[in-house]
């Protein structure tokens, strides 16, 4: 089965087909290939993972997230953010930082962030005279960031391959977060130095505590999540729910702005969004029991502790797998299909699974704004109408500031499971 599931998939790809296509496809005939007695236990593998209550909550956190960042308070956000670092050196690379580190705990989706953002700071950057390819650069790298900040939709998908907490996730993925933040602002500052990139006024900036109190209801936002977990007062998908009632009060009774059309809108882009997730979902559920009925995850981390041995070793293989994967395959895809083979091997030699989430997830972040098939840097280079190689050329300080925070998060355990 296996062998026909690898050759099946990979000519897919070959051919342009949807990652969740060439799923489905390649597993079903996989599944069949044992006999068209398979074919209730295709339909069954296919549809039992989109019965889990956990992942109820990924629509309502991209519903929510849709309906903060399409009115003004997207554009309060960017505000705020202007006023608080846009006089530096700099500064404009670091709005779209700081954008993209707020955006995160309201969005929890680095594509819907970098299409929200782009579309407005690169634009603006390009203005104010900063190259077009670095703008591109700094929304395709910092975009990533709202994978790890919560309410993170990868980290969600990895709690339920994991069996981990996705409370314990989402408080575990906010030092990394912001450690990237604070890398990528720093790559933007030293670029802003040396290359004499403009610097906007205060007067243009704005007063920093008046866009504060414009955008603090965005602001609380991932606050508000994490203290209804961390009291254990709902689960995640409560408060997935609770997110969408917030983003309608605020949106509605506060800035005013609410329409039918935008309502409208936000939930046409959530059902295509989760419409999406969920077929890599099913089709990955369908690959991932082909695998498990040969033994290829065990057989796997076997190889991995008779041939490596050393946590340390197994460790650096595992980056560089997922660092290689993430190149090609979407991050949802990429999380379930390698997930329960990590889990094992991760158990194994003693590493924890909130540690080995964000481990994961930064490792297919930076999958999501590298050639040739980052989504970011892609969505990021249209915005921009750059080639796909200036872009690149722009990027490798943000490259070197991503793999020193992996490398910390990898072999300093403290740093996640705090």
């Amino acid at each position: 089965m296996s062998i026909i599931l690898v050759v099946t998939f990979f000519v897919l790809m070959l051919a342009s087909v949807p990652v969740a296509y060439a799923l489905i496809v390649a597993g079903g005939l996989a599944v069949l290939s044992q006999g068209m007695a398979q074919a209730p236990l295709l339909i069954v593998k296919l549809f039992t993972p989109t019965q889990s209550y956990p992942l109820l909550a990924i629509p309502f956190f991209i519903l929510s997230g849709s309906l903060m960042m399409s009115g003004s308070l997207g554009r309060k956000l960017v505000g705020f953010a202007a006023a608080l670092v846009g006089r530096y050196p700099g500064g404009l690379g670091q709005v779209s930082v700081v954008g993209s580190t707020v955006f995160g705990g309201v969005s929890g989706s680095a594509v819907a962030e970098a299409s929200a953002l782009g579309s407005m700071l690169i634009p603006w950057q390009r203005r104010e005279g900063y190259p077009p390819a670095f703008a591109a650069a700094v929304t395709a790298s910092s975009s990533v960031i709202a994978g790890l900040i919560p309410p993170s939709i990868p980290l969600i998908i990895y709690a339920t391959v994991s069996n981990t907490s996705i409370a314990a996730l989402f408080i575990a993925g906010i030092l990394p977060g912001l450690m990237l933040a604070i890398g990528l602002m720093t790559v933007c500052y030293v670029s802003g130095r040396t290359r004499g990139f403009p610097v906007i006024s205060r007067e243009q900036a704005g007063h920093v505590m008046q866009n504060f109190w414009a955008a603090l209801p965005a602001l609380a936002m991932p606050i508000f999540i994490l203290v209804l977990l961390r009291a254990g007062i709902a689960t995640p998908t409560e408060v997935s729910v609770i997110a969408v009632a917030y983003a309608l009060v605020v949106s509605s009774l506060l800035y005013r702005d609410m329409t039918i059309a935008r309502l409208a809108l936000a939930l046409k882009e959530t059902g295509i969004a989760t419409g999406v997730v969920m077929m890599v979902i099913m089709g990955s559920n369908l690959v991932g029991y082909v695998l498990t009925v040969e033994h290829i995850p065990d057989t796997v981390a076997q190889w991995a502790l008779d041939t490596l041995g050393s946590p340390v070793l197994i460790l650096l293989l595992m980056n560089a797998m997922l660092l290689v994967i993430g190149m090609f395959l979407d991050l949802p895809a990429a999380i379930l299909l390698l997930g329960p083979t990590l889990v094992g091997l991760g158990q194994a030699v003693g590493i924890d699974p909130v540690q080995l989430g964000i481990i994961v997830a930064v490792n297919l972040s930076i999958g999501l704004f590298t050639p040739p098939i980052g989504t970011t840097l892609f969505i990021s280079s249209s915005i921009a109408r750059q080639p796909i190689g200036a872009v690149v050329k722009e990027l490798w300080p943000f490259y070197l500031v991503a793999f020193t925070v992996l490398m910390l998060f990898t072999f300093v355990p403290a740093l996640t499971i705090y």
